[in-house]
């Protein structure tokens, strides 16, 4: 059967097609799109294994149960943006440690270029961190491929996989050839050796000797596999070694018809990790002598190779400045690193200009910020520190109301450290999603130390910056700070209107001039979702 998928969409069809049991994600672009077809699939499905498909409070309770899924020897998915890896990093490395029953696989699509993230991180450092193996397709018929791969080597080698995807792959589409027949999960079981999943040094010891012995099996994986091929070239001494969608590129260029010394080079496709050594060393044996490494995101295999080969041969790609250090591949930049023009037709037009995001009309935020900043201007050195989320555009025009943002959950504790130097008044800006996901921790530190602060959470009833998901804490926010131990009378309601302005700045007028913790929640229901639930006769 054929469809038009995005590579997200892809992944997800293909993690169906294994005998999926459960998906567990936190929404970040572009990862988000993976949970979201396969909510649609079990809502439109008739018969059949119910596949679990909920929403978790953050990527580490996500990565925690479908551990616990695996254990019991269900596939289970975990879907992330590549911010989300940090969150899940102490479960994530200790899943390798561990071993899994069930296969599991771990997405997460980073973002180059930060068209929608904080950072340029590159996912496949987990990968060699966790020492598991990693996979990176090159095109969306790999992406299907290789999610139904993954989970068999996971089981083969009772290790977690991760799957690795960018951007571009995850939100350009193309036509997949996927199975016929629906997929049976796998049956619940238990293996006799449970101290396996039991992390006491005495238990830990043993499996991580026999992860690091694994280190060769799953080299031998990667070379045996066929997601990795080389090329030998008719002029050997120059060799392109691509990594994922890099190989899109770059045959992009090649067969554009534009001779030069590259287009009769060696090509090693890799889209498998560990690196398969016998390749390279086959590259090198074949006379290469000037390597070009072309891979999206960090320079992770430009490092490596460095001390794979002979220092005699050269090795160009992101370090050397042949391709720019930052930001994503380009069909341009890898045309320039292979000695050819960059295409008119590629270049943006000089009449298209920057047009930089801001918060919907009629959303909530606008009116929150509007008496926020009012408040602030009363007083000699308000600082307010915001968090991640759609009312982060609050830093820009026309509120300019923010003065750091770092990570998911950062608002509170930042405003404790500046509380605890001396800072008055220091208020914390976050969402209603962002605050369960990890700012209620920050929330009992300052309890726990009576920090003066006030926290003031937007609640627009949703995950709205990615698209109008649940929020794990709707309806409960209050009782979630009465039960962090804020004071009953010193978490206060609002709702963010124009007529109801005045109201508002008093709210926050007493609660800066208290001397101690305290909440202000902010609530009105995303517009956007506000207009689908009309829509449907669903007003909440």
């Amino acid at each position: 059967m054929k469809h038009l998928l995005l590579g997200d969409e892809a992944i997800a069809q293909g993690a169906i097609d294994a005998g999926l049991s459960g998906v567990y994600a936190y929404p970040g672009t572009p990862s988000t799109e993976i949970t979201e077809y396969i909510q649609m699939y079990e809502a439109k499905k008739k018969e059949g294994d119910s596949i679990f498909c909920r929403w978790a409070t953050n990527e580490k309770t996500a990565m925690e149960a479908a551990l616990g899924m695996s254990y019991m020897g269900k596939r289970a998915l975990v879907c992330m943006k590549h911010v989300g890896m940090n969150v899940c990093a102490d479960a994530f490395m200790n899943a390798a440690i561990t071993g899994v029953n069930g296969g599991l696989v771990v997405v997460a699509a980073d973002d180059p270029s930060m068209h929608s993230s904080q950072n340029e991180q590159d996912s496949r450092f987990y990968g060699k961190f966790a020492m598991i193996p990693t996979m990176e397709p090159s095109n969306q018929q790999e992406a299907y491929d290789m999610t139904q791969a993954a989970f068999a080597l996971s089981e083969r080698r009772h290790t977690p996989v991760l799957l690795r995807v960018t951007t571009r792959m995850a939100h350009s589409r193309a036509v997949v050839n996927t199975a016929e027949q629906a997929p049976k999960q796998n049956a619940k079981s238990m293996p006799e050796n449970v101290q396996h999943f039991i992390l006491l040094p005495a238990f830990a010891k043993k499996n991580y000797a026999e992860l690091v012995a694994a280190q060769t099996d799953f080299i031998h994986e990667s070379e045996t596999m066929g997601y990795n091929r080389y090329v030998k070239g008719q002029q050997p001494e120059r060799a392109i070694l691509t990594t994922g969608i890099g190989y899109n590129y770059l045959m992009e260029a090649l067969h554009e018809g534009q001779q030069n010394d590259w287009q009769k080079a060696s090509v090693l496709k890799i889209t498998q990790y560990p690196l398969p050594e016998k390749m390279i060393r086959q590259m090198v044996a074949d006379g290469a002598q000037e390597v070009l490494v072309i891979e999206e995101g960090q320079p992770v295999v430009e490092e490596m190779i460095r001390g794979m080969i002979p220092s005699t041969i050269q090795v160009k790609g992101r370090l050397s400045g042949a391709l720019p250090r930052m930001g994503e591949l380009s069909p341009d930049c890898v045309r320039l690193a292979l000695g050819l023009p960059a295409l008119p037709a590629n270049q943006a037009d000089n009449l298209v200009v920057s047009r930089p995001p801001a918060l919907c009309q009629g959303c909530g935020h606008r009116d929150m910020y509007a008496a926020l900043n009012e408040v602030a201007r009363e007083y000699a050195e308000p600082r307010i520190f915001g968090d991640i989320g759609c009312y982060t555009l609050g830093a820009l025009s026309p509120f300019h109301a923010i003065h750091a943002c770092v990570e998911m959950g950062a608002s509170i504790t930042m405003a404790k450290g500046a509380a605890d130097a001396g800072q008055h008044p220091a208020i914390a800006v976050i969402g209603d999603s962002t605050f369960t996901h990890s700012g209620m921790t920050g929330l009992l530190d300052c309890v726990n130390s009576n920090a003066n602060v006030v926290v003031l959470i937007s609640d627009n009833l949703t995950t709205g910056m990615t698209g109008g998901q649940d929020s794990a804490g709707t309806g409960r926010l209050e009782q979630i700070c009465y039960g962090v131990g804020v004071e009953k009378e010193h978490v206060r309601v609002v709702v963010p209107l124009p007529k109801n302005m005045e109201e508002i700045k008093q709210v926050l007028r007493e609660e800066i001039n208290y001397n101690g913790t305290s909440v202000v929640i902010a609530r009105r229901e995303c517009i956007q979702t506000l207009k689908r639930h009309l829509k449907k006769g669903q007003n909440k």
